[in-house]
Protein backbone atom coordinates (compact mmCIF):
# COMPACT_ATOMS: atom_id res chain seq x y z
CA UNK A 1 0.00 0.00 0.00
CA UNK A 2 1.45 3.45 -1.30
CA UNK A 3 0.31 5.68 2.02
CA UNK A 4 -0.20 9.79 1.44
CA UNK A 5 2.22 11.59 2.59
CA UNK A 6 2.32 13.04 6.57
CA UNK A 7 -0.31 15.93 6.80
CA UNK A 8 -3.08 14.15 4.50
CA UNK A 9 -6.31 12.34 4.82
CA UNK A 10 -9.16 10.98 2.36
CA UNK A 11 -12.20 9.72 2.06
CA UNK A 12 -13.86 7.81 -0.62
CA UNK A 13 -17.32 6.61 -1.20
CA UNK A 14 -19.57 5.29 -4.08
CA UNK A 15 -22.38 8.41 -4.12
CA UNK A 16 -24.41 6.37 -7.25
CA UNK A 17 -22.64 7.93 -10.07
CA UNK A 18 -21.29 4.54 -11.08
CA UNK A 19 -23.59 1.28 -10.36
CA UNK A 20 -21.10 -0.68 -8.09
CA UNK A 21 -17.64 1.09 -7.10
CA UNK A 22 -15.86 4.43 -5.87
CA UNK A 23 -17.22 7.36 -7.18
CA UNK A 24 -16.04 9.70 -5.00
CA UNK A 25 -12.87 11.32 -3.13
CA UNK A 26 -12.15 14.32 -0.91
CA UNK A 27 -8.24 14.60 0.20
CA UNK A 28 -7.95 17.73 2.74
CA UNK A 29 -4.80 18.78 4.12
CA UNK A 30 -3.59 20.26 7.42
CA UNK A 31 -3.94 23.56 7.74
CA UNK A 32 -1.14 25.37 6.57
CA UNK A 33 -1.21 23.43 3.37
CA UNK A 34 -0.15 25.46 0.11
CA UNK A 35 -1.40 24.65 -3.03
CA UNK A 36 -1.15 24.66 -7.08
CA UNK A 37 -3.51 23.89 -9.89
CA UNK A 38 -3.89 24.10 -13.34
CA UNK A 39 -7.13 23.64 -16.37
CA UNK A 40 -8.25 22.99 -19.38
CA UNK A 41 -7.74 25.96 -21.67
CA UNK A 42 -11.05 24.16 -23.45
CA UNK A 43 -13.80 26.62 -24.39
CA UNK A 44 -16.42 24.46 -23.26
CA UNK A 45 -14.64 23.45 -19.90
CA UNK A 46 -17.34 22.26 -17.38
CA UNK A 47 -18.84 23.84 -14.09
CA UNK A 48 -15.88 22.08 -11.84
CA UNK A 49 -13.26 23.52 -13.59
CA UNK A 50 -14.64 27.23 -13.80
CA UNK A 51 -15.57 27.14 -10.22
CA UNK A 52 -12.26 26.28 -9.36
CA UNK A 53 -10.66 28.54 -10.98
CA UNK A 54 -12.88 31.43 -9.24
CA UNK A 55 -11.34 29.26 -6.10
CA UNK A 56 -7.97 28.91 -6.65
CA UNK A 57 -7.88 32.63 -7.02
CA UNK A 58 -7.48 33.28 -3.26
CA UNK A 59 -4.36 31.28 -3.08
CA UNK A 60 -5.65 29.08 -0.30
CA UNK A 61 -5.98 25.44 -1.37
CA UNK A 62 -5.94 22.38 0.76
CA UNK A 63 -7.80 20.12 -0.23
CA UNK A 64 -9.78 18.51 -3.00
CA UNK A 65 -13.43 16.59 -4.02
CA UNK A 66 -13.59 14.46 -7.37
CA UNK A 67 -16.24 13.10 -8.53
CA UNK A 68 -15.74 10.41 -11.63
CA UNK A 69 -18.39 9.27 -14.50
CA UNK A 70 -20.06 12.71 -14.55
CA UNK A 71 -17.46 15.46 -16.06
CA UNK A 72 -20.48 18.26 -15.24
CA UNK A 73 -20.05 19.52 -18.49
CA UNK A 74 -22.81 21.65 -20.87
CA UNK A 75 -24.56 21.82 -17.90
CA UNK A 76 -25.37 25.87 -17.48
CA UNK A 77 -26.56 27.09 -14.90
CA UNK A 78 -28.02 24.14 -12.95
CA UNK A 79 -24.39 22.33 -13.20
CA UNK A 80 -22.56 25.37 -11.84
CA UNK A 81 -25.16 25.51 -9.16
CA UNK A 82 -24.86 21.93 -7.98
CA UNK A 83 -20.93 22.66 -7.99
CA UNK A 84 -21.45 24.99 -5.75
CA UNK A 85 -23.48 23.17 -3.49
CA UNK A 86 -20.98 20.12 -2.93
CA UNK A 87 -18.16 22.53 -2.53
CA UNK A 88 -20.01 24.23 0.48
CA UNK A 89 -21.21 20.75 1.54
CA UNK A 90 -17.15 19.99 2.07
CA UNK A 91 -16.63 22.98 3.36
CA UNK A 92 -18.91 22.66 6.19
CA UNK A 93 -17.33 18.41 5.67
CA UNK A 94 -13.89 19.90 6.60
CA UNK A 95 -14.77 22.54 8.31
CA UNK A 96 -13.32 24.92 6.55
CA UNK A 97 -13.71 27.78 3.83
CA UNK A 98 -14.87 27.40 0.41
CA UNK A 99 -12.21 29.02 -1.38
CA UNK A 100 -9.77 25.83 0.28
CA UNK A 101 -11.11 23.41 -1.73
CA UNK A 102 -11.10 22.77 -5.62
CA UNK A 103 -13.57 20.18 -7.26
CA UNK A 104 -12.83 18.16 -10.40
CA UNK A 105 -15.01 16.14 -12.23
CA UNK A 106 -14.41 13.59 -15.37
CA UNK A 107 -17.05 11.41 -17.45
CA UNK A 108 -19.87 11.84 -19.68
CA UNK A 109 -20.55 15.16 -20.79
CA UNK A 110 -23.51 16.96 -20.77
CA UNK A 111 -25.54 15.40 -17.81
CA UNK A 112 -26.98 16.18 -14.60
CA UNK A 113 -25.07 15.60 -11.06
CA UNK A 114 -27.87 12.93 -9.66
CA UNK A 115 -27.90 14.97 -6.64
CA UNK A 116 -29.89 13.47 -4.02
CA UNK A 117 -27.83 10.33 -4.22
CA UNK A 118 -24.87 12.97 -4.05
CA UNK A 119 -26.28 14.49 -1.12
CA UNK A 120 -26.23 11.42 0.83
CA UNK A 121 -23.58 9.72 -0.02
CA UNK A 122 -21.76 13.19 1.46
CA UNK A 123 -23.98 13.25 4.52
CA UNK A 124 -23.00 9.04 4.89
CA UNK A 125 -18.99 10.48 4.67
CA UNK A 126 -19.50 11.69 8.70
CA UNK A 127 -19.19 7.81 9.42
CA UNK A 128 -16.74 6.98 7.15
CA UNK A 129 -13.02 6.34 9.21
CA UNK A 130 -10.24 8.56 7.27
CA UNK A 131 -7.31 6.90 5.02
CA UNK A 132 -4.18 7.48 3.63
CA UNK A 133 -4.39 4.65 0.80
CA UNK A 134 -3.04 6.08 -2.15
CA UNK A 135 -4.52 3.79 -4.19
CA UNK A 136 -7.92 4.11 -2.86
CA UNK A 137 -8.11 7.71 -4.25
CA UNK A 138 -6.38 6.90 -7.21
CA UNK A 139 -9.54 4.15 -8.06
CA UNK A 140 -12.26 6.55 -6.69
CA UNK A 141 -10.92 8.92 -10.46
CA UNK A 142 -10.95 6.49 -12.76
CA UNK A 143 -12.96 6.21 -15.67
CA UNK A 144 -12.50 3.84 -18.64
CA UNK A 145 -8.95 3.55 -16.89
CA UNK A 146 -8.10 -0.51 -16.49
CA UNK A 147 -5.94 0.28 -13.54
CA UNK A 148 -5.11 2.95 -10.99
CA UNK A 149 -2.32 5.07 -11.23
CA UNK A 150 0.31 6.05 -8.74
CA UNK A 151 3.77 7.06 -8.59
CA UNK A 152 5.75 7.96 -5.33
CA UNK A 153 9.30 9.66 -5.11
CA UNK A 154 11.27 10.92 -2.18
CA UNK A 155 13.08 13.95 -1.70
CA UNK A 156 16.65 13.84 -1.76
CA UNK A 157 18.07 14.26 1.58
CA UNK A 158 15.01 14.30 3.70
CA UNK A 159 12.40 12.43 4.53
CA UNK A 160 9.73 14.01 2.40
CA UNK A 161 7.81 12.25 -0.46
CA UNK A 162 6.10 13.25 -3.39
CA UNK A 163 2.74 11.08 -4.02
CA UNK A 164 0.41 11.23 -7.02
CA UNK A 165 -2.20 9.89 -8.61
CA UNK A 166 -3.72 10.34 -12.05
CA UNK A 167 -6.70 9.34 -14.16
CA UNK A 168 -6.46 9.20 -18.02
CA UNK A 169 -6.77 6.99 -21.02
CA UNK A 170 -8.75 8.79 -23.57
CA UNK A 171 -9.83 12.14 -25.09
CA UNK A 172 -5.49 13.05 -23.88
CA UNK A 173 -4.19 16.03 -25.72
CA UNK A 174 -3.89 18.47 -23.31
CA UNK A 175 -3.14 22.00 -22.97
CA UNK A 176 -2.28 22.87 -19.61
CA UNK A 177 -1.60 19.42 -17.31
CA UNK A 178 -4.67 16.65 -18.55
CA UNK A 179 -6.74 14.05 -17.74
CA UNK A 180 -7.22 14.58 -13.63
CA UNK A 181 -4.34 14.58 -11.03
CA UNK A 182 -3.67 15.34 -7.56
CA UNK A 183 -0.41 15.36 -6.47
CA UNK A 184 0.66 15.55 -2.43
CA UNK A 185 3.69 16.07 -0.54
CA UNK A 186 4.76 16.58 2.79
CA UNK A 187 7.55 18.77 2.01
CA UNK A 188 7.23 22.36 3.34
CA UNK A 189 7.14 24.46 -0.26
CA UNK A 190 5.59 28.36 -0.51
CA UNK A 191 3.13 28.78 -3.04
CA UNK A 192 4.62 30.78 -5.32
CA UNK A 193 7.93 27.92 -5.30
CA UNK A 194 5.22 25.44 -5.82
CA UNK A 195 3.45 26.91 -8.47
CA UNK A 196 6.90 27.72 -10.47
CA UNK A 197 7.84 24.47 -9.96
CA UNK A 198 4.35 22.51 -10.71
CA UNK A 199 3.97 24.45 -13.77
CA UNK A 200 7.67 23.81 -15.18
CA UNK A 201 6.85 19.95 -14.54
CA UNK A 202 3.86 19.98 -16.10
CA UNK A 203 4.79 21.38 -19.59
CA UNK A 204 7.80 18.48 -19.51
CA UNK A 205 5.69 15.67 -18.68
CA UNK A 206 1.81 15.82 -18.50
CA UNK A 207 1.39 18.72 -21.61
CA UNK A 208 3.66 15.71 -23.70
CA UNK A 209 1.72 13.34 -23.44
CA UNK A 210 -1.31 11.96 -26.43
CA UNK A 211 -3.70 9.62 -26.63
CA UNK A 212 -5.90 10.74 -29.60
CA UNK A 213 -5.63 14.36 -30.13
CA UNK A 214 -8.72 15.67 -28.30
CA UNK A 215 -8.13 18.08 -25.10
CA UNK A 216 -10.92 17.55 -22.76
CA UNK A 217 -13.12 20.19 -20.83
CA UNK A 218 -12.55 18.82 -17.56
CA UNK A 219 -8.35 18.78 -17.31
CA UNK A 220 -7.73 19.30 -13.72
CA UNK A 221 -4.07 18.79 -12.07
CA UNK A 222 -3.81 19.91 -8.73
CA UNK A 223 -0.32 19.99 -6.00
CA UNK A 224 -0.85 20.39 -2.42
CA UNK A 225 2.12 20.95 0.11
CA UNK A 226 1.70 20.30 3.77
CA UNK A 227 4.87 21.00 5.16
CA UNK A 228 4.73 18.56 7.89
CA UNK A 229 8.02 17.27 6.99
CA UNK A 230 9.85 19.86 6.90
CA UNK A 231 11.66 22.09 3.74
CA UNK A 232 13.49 20.61 1.21
CA UNK A 233 16.17 22.24 -1.37
CA UNK A 234 14.27 23.63 -4.26
CA UNK A 235 15.90 21.64 -7.12
CA UNK A 236 15.79 18.21 -5.12
CA UNK A 237 11.81 19.12 -4.62
CA UNK A 238 11.80 20.08 -8.80
CA UNK A 239 13.75 16.44 -9.70
CA UNK A 240 11.42 14.45 -7.47
CA UNK A 241 8.10 16.42 -8.72
CA UNK A 242 9.26 15.90 -12.07
CA UNK A 243 10.18 11.59 -11.89
CA UNK A 244 6.45 11.25 -10.47
CA UNK A 245 4.80 13.31 -12.90
CA UNK A 246 6.77 11.82 -15.29
CA UNK A 247 5.83 7.82 -14.14
CA UNK A 248 2.03 8.97 -14.08
CA UNK A 249 2.42 10.37 -17.81
CA UNK A 250 4.39 7.17 -18.87
CA UNK A 251 1.49 4.95 -17.15
CA UNK A 252 -1.48 7.26 -19.14
CA UNK A 253 0.63 6.22 -22.09
CA UNK A 254 0.49 2.89 -21.67
CA UNK A 255 -3.02 2.72 -20.13
CA UNK A 256 -4.35 4.52 -23.29
CA UNK A 257 -7.65 3.69 -24.34
CA UNK A 258 -7.33 0.14 -26.30
CA UNK A 259 -3.48 0.72 -26.63
CA UNK A 260 -0.63 -2.32 -26.78
CA UNK A 261 2.22 -0.15 -27.08
CA UNK A 262 3.64 2.72 -25.81
CA UNK A 263 5.11 5.01 -28.23
CA UNK A 264 8.23 7.20 -26.94
CA UNK A 265 9.51 10.18 -29.90
CA UNK A 266 12.63 11.68 -29.19
CA UNK A 267 13.44 14.89 -31.39
CA UNK A 268 16.62 16.67 -30.81
CA UNK A 269 19.13 18.99 -32.82
CA UNK A 270 15.77 21.23 -33.43
CA UNK A 271 15.93 24.94 -33.76
CA UNK A 272 14.27 25.61 -30.46
CA UNK A 273 12.12 23.71 -27.79
CA UNK A 274 9.00 24.41 -29.36
CA UNK A 275 10.01 23.06 -32.67
CA UNK A 276 11.04 19.64 -30.89
CA UNK A 277 8.06 19.41 -29.56
CA UNK A 278 5.83 20.55 -32.19
CA UNK A 279 7.29 17.58 -34.62
CA UNK A 280 7.18 15.76 -31.68
CA UNK A 281 3.61 15.28 -31.44
CA UNK A 282 3.23 15.92 -35.45
CA UNK A 283 4.35 12.43 -35.36
CA UNK A 284 3.02 10.87 -32.06
CA UNK A 285 -0.40 12.06 -32.84
CA UNK A 286 -0.15 10.52 -36.66
CA UNK A 287 -3.10 7.72 -37.07
CA UNK A 288 -0.49 6.20 -39.68
CA UNK A 289 1.64 6.14 -37.40
CA UNK A 290 0.08 4.89 -34.40
CA UNK A 291 -1.17 2.20 -36.94
CA UNK A 292 1.99 1.26 -37.99
CA UNK A 293 3.28 0.17 -34.40
CA UNK A 294 0.13 -1.53 -33.55
CA UNK A 295 0.63 -3.74 -36.82
CA UNK A 296 4.54 -3.70 -36.42
CA UNK A 297 5.15 -2.16 -39.91
CA UNK A 298 8.35 -0.97 -40.65
CA UNK A 299 7.06 1.85 -42.90
CA UNK A 300 9.16 5.01 -41.21
CA UNK A 301 8.02 6.47 -44.55
CA UNK A 302 5.30 7.69 -42.31
CA UNK A 303 7.19 9.05 -39.71
CA UNK A 304 9.01 11.21 -42.39
CA UNK A 305 5.41 12.08 -43.43
CA UNK A 306 4.60 13.89 -39.99
CA UNK A 307 7.70 15.60 -39.88
CA UNK A 308 6.98 16.95 -43.56
CA UNK A 309 3.55 18.25 -42.50
CA UNK A 310 5.57 20.70 -40.53
CA UNK A 311 5.79 23.13 -42.92
CA UNK A 312 5.92 25.90 -41.11
CA UNK A 313 9.46 25.45 -40.54
CA UNK A 314 11.79 26.13 -43.65
CA UNK A 315 14.44 25.06 -41.90
CA UNK A 316 13.98 21.79 -42.05
CA UNK A 317 15.80 20.26 -44.52
CA UNK A 318 15.14 16.68 -45.30
CA UNK A 319 18.81 15.77 -46.73
CA UNK A 320 20.05 16.42 -42.79
CA UNK A 321 17.22 14.69 -41.21
CA UNK A 322 17.73 10.95 -39.58
CA UNK A 323 15.14 8.88 -38.76
CA UNK A 324 15.74 5.99 -35.99
CA UNK A 325 13.47 3.25 -34.67
CA UNK A 326 15.62 2.65 -31.00
CA UNK A 327 18.75 2.94 -31.80
CA UNK A 328 18.26 1.63 -35.51
CA UNK A 329 18.82 4.35 -38.14
CA UNK A 330 16.21 4.21 -41.20
CA UNK A 331 16.88 7.58 -42.90
CA UNK A 332 18.89 8.29 -44.81
CA UNK A 333 20.55 5.09 -44.50
CA UNK A 334 17.44 2.81 -45.75
CA UNK A 335 17.46 -1.03 -44.52
CA UNK A 336 17.43 -3.68 -46.86
CA UNK A 337 14.80 -6.92 -46.75
CA UNK A 338 16.55 -8.37 -43.42
CA UNK A 339 16.87 -4.91 -41.71
CA UNK A 340 12.95 -4.36 -42.06
CA UNK A 341 12.40 -7.73 -40.59
CA UNK A 342 14.69 -6.72 -37.15
CA UNK A 343 12.67 -3.21 -37.07
CA UNK A 344 9.26 -5.20 -37.37
CA UNK A 345 10.67 -7.38 -34.62
CA UNK A 346 11.43 -4.67 -32.62
CA UNK A 347 8.29 -2.95 -33.01
CA UNK A 348 6.36 -5.41 -31.31
CA UNK A 349 7.99 -4.21 -28.00
CA UNK A 350 6.07 -3.18 -25.25
CA UNK A 351 7.50 0.47 -25.72
CA UNK A 352 8.78 2.00 -29.28
CA UNK A 353 10.95 4.87 -29.69
CA UNK A 354 11.12 6.94 -32.35
CA UNK A 355 14.52 9.17 -32.36
CA UNK A 356 14.68 11.97 -35.14
CA UNK A 357 17.14 14.53 -35.22
CA UNK A 358 16.16 17.53 -37.44
CA UNK A 359 19.99 19.26 -37.55
CA UNK A 360 18.45 22.61 -37.12
CA UNK A 361 19.81 23.40 -33.99
CA UNK A 362 20.61 21.89 -30.41
CA UNK A 363 16.94 21.74 -28.73
CA UNK A 364 15.22 18.79 -28.06
CA UNK A 365 11.85 17.33 -26.68
CA UNK A 366 10.39 13.85 -25.35
CA UNK A 367 6.90 13.43 -26.38
CA UNK A 368 4.34 10.35 -25.46
CA UNK A 369 1.76 8.27 -26.79
CA UNK A 370 0.07 5.39 -27.54
CA UNK A 371 -1.02 2.88 -30.46
CA UNK A 372 -4.21 2.95 -32.14
CA UNK A 373 -6.14 -0.27 -32.11
CA UNK A 374 -9.36 -1.43 -33.07
CA UNK A 375 -10.34 -1.40 -29.19
CA UNK A 376 -9.93 2.56 -28.89
CA UNK A 377 -12.72 2.15 -31.40
CA UNK A 378 -14.90 -0.22 -29.83
CA UNK A 379 -14.66 1.57 -26.36
CA UNK A 380 -15.51 4.96 -27.86
CA UNK A 381 -18.14 3.56 -29.95
CA UNK A 382 -19.98 2.15 -27.29
CA UNK A 383 -19.59 4.45 -24.94
CA UNK A 384 -22.58 5.80 -23.43
CA UNK A 385 -24.03 3.09 -24.78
Amino acid sequence: MTDLPAGFVARTANVGIKDDSLDFVTVIGEAGTTGASMFTKSRFAGASVVLSRELVAHGRTRGVVVLSKNSNVATGEEGMSNAREIIKRMAIFHDCDDDNLVIASTGVIGRQYPMAKIRDGIAALHGADESRDASLVARAIMTTDTRPKIAEATISGTPARIVGVAKGVGMIEPDMATHISLIFTDAAVGRGELDVAFRWCVEHTFNRVSIDTDTSTSDTSVCLASGAAGAVQSDAFRTALYDVLLSLTKQIARDGEGAERVIEVRVDEARDEEQAVTVARAIVNSPLVKTAVHGADPNWGRVAMAIGKCSQYLDIDQRRVVIRFGDQEVYPHQLNAAGLTKLSTYMKNDEVVIHVSLATGTSQATVWGCDLTDGYVRINADYTT
